[in-house]
């Protein structure tokens, strides 16, 4: 079928559950633009590279190009959650599942950022979908478990890599800068750090954008062609829109967040920010052209542990780091469960 842009508008203006589905993903897709992508930036801020305001506006533009330049070479991430559930033959059921799910994340990603805790909505989004396939399908038998294991396989990339790269980038940027004078060491990292911090928010926006790219293609195939084709491809007007939600989201949030994993967790100098910001675009980037999906909260804040440990593990504040990572693990059942209730409701409503 057509996906042109004509053809979508009337169906949006005739079909007020495709109305409904688009509306709440580009919510959920603002949600994500005002609690992670500032993570991408944290860094840069905290180290005073740049002021809040300005690195924002940086972050909202990297974004958008991220998700325009790196969904024209690679679509692998918005493939993987495109298979990654099935909700079934039942058109209508399916519309209003794929609905309760975007409400839950937008609900669990509204409370994560009133409380300022970076928590991820790349888990959140992964767990709604995941929670509203069981409740339509009554089990596990809407769960490919293939592409799920992608989403261990990027905890992974995540976590131990990124903090692993983050101590190790540290270390390396010392012996190379033995000798170096402090402050023209501290310029070039300086403006290095914000060239790497603009990585990260272009790879966020490539990461996380196609993933709700995905959900979005989804629901308008569903609503207007009654199937979703595993070939899908993502029309150029559709990437756009979500490019320029997710920035809009970038621009309005973020300061919270740039708070709590730039300033609090690591009093960093301008060569760890640096460090922080390439560990994250080496590991994101890896798993983005893999069609792995990571949190870019996950992987940026475990680089800036390991960042800080290169130094001492008395560096970290361990205390905040364990409240986000706690965040982290109730994310699956928590939003599972909220997309899990939220779709046996609106079935019942609906």
């Amino acid at each position: 079928m057509d996906y042109d842009l004509g053809a979508f508008v009337a169906a949006f203006c005739s079909d007020p559950v495709l109305a409904i589905i688009v509306l709440l993903t580009l919510g959920a897709t603002v949600v994500n633009g005002a609690t992670d992508a500032p993570n991408a930036i944290a860094t840069v801020v905290g180290t005073k590279a740049m002021r809040p305001t300005p690195a924002i506006a940086m972050a909202a533009v990297c974004n958008f190009v991220g998700l325009v330049a790196i969904t024209a070479v690679s679509s692998a991430v918005a493939a993987t959650i495109f298979k990654m559930v099935d909700f079934g033959g039942n058109n209508h059921a399916a519309l209003v599942a794929l609905a309760a799910a975007m409400v839950a994340i937008i609900v669990w990603g509204v409370a994560a950022w009133y409380f300022g805790i970076p928590t991820s909505q790349s888990h959140s989004l992964i767990a709604g979908i995941t929670g509203a396939a069981i409740a339509l399908q009554g089990g596990l038998g809407g769960v490919n478990g293939a592409e799920w294991m992608k989403v261990v396989y990027g905890l992974v990339i995540s976590t131990v890599l990124g903090f692993g790269t983050g101590w190790l980038f540290t270390r390396l940027i010392k012996v190379v800068c033995r000798g170096a004078e402090r402050a023209r060491a501290n310029h070039f990292f300086k403006w290095a750090q914000i060239v790497s911090g603009a990585g990260v928010a272009v790879l966020h926006g490539a990461q996380d954008g196609q993933k709700f790219l995905s959900l979005c293609m989804l629901g308008i195939m569903l609503a207007m062609d009654g199937a979703a084709y595993s070939d899908v491809v993502f029309p150029l007007w559709l990437i756009l829109l979500v490019s320029l939600t997710m920035g809009l989201g970038t621009a309005v949030g973020g300061k919270k967040i740039i708070k709590s994993v730039g300033m609090e967790m690591v009093k960093m100098e301008q060569y760890q920010g640096f460090a922080a910001c390439l560990s994250a675009c080496f590991c994101i980037g890896l798993a983005t052209f893999t069609g792995l999906p990571v949190s870019t909260t996950h992987t940026k804040t475990t680089a800036i542990m390991g960042v800080g440990a290169e130094k001492s593990l008395r560096n970290v504040k361990w205390g905040l780091a364990g409240r986000m990572v706690l965040t982290w693990v109730l994310t699956f059942p928590g939003c599972g469960l909220l997309a899990f209730l939220f779709t046996h409701l609106f079935l019942m409503c609906f």
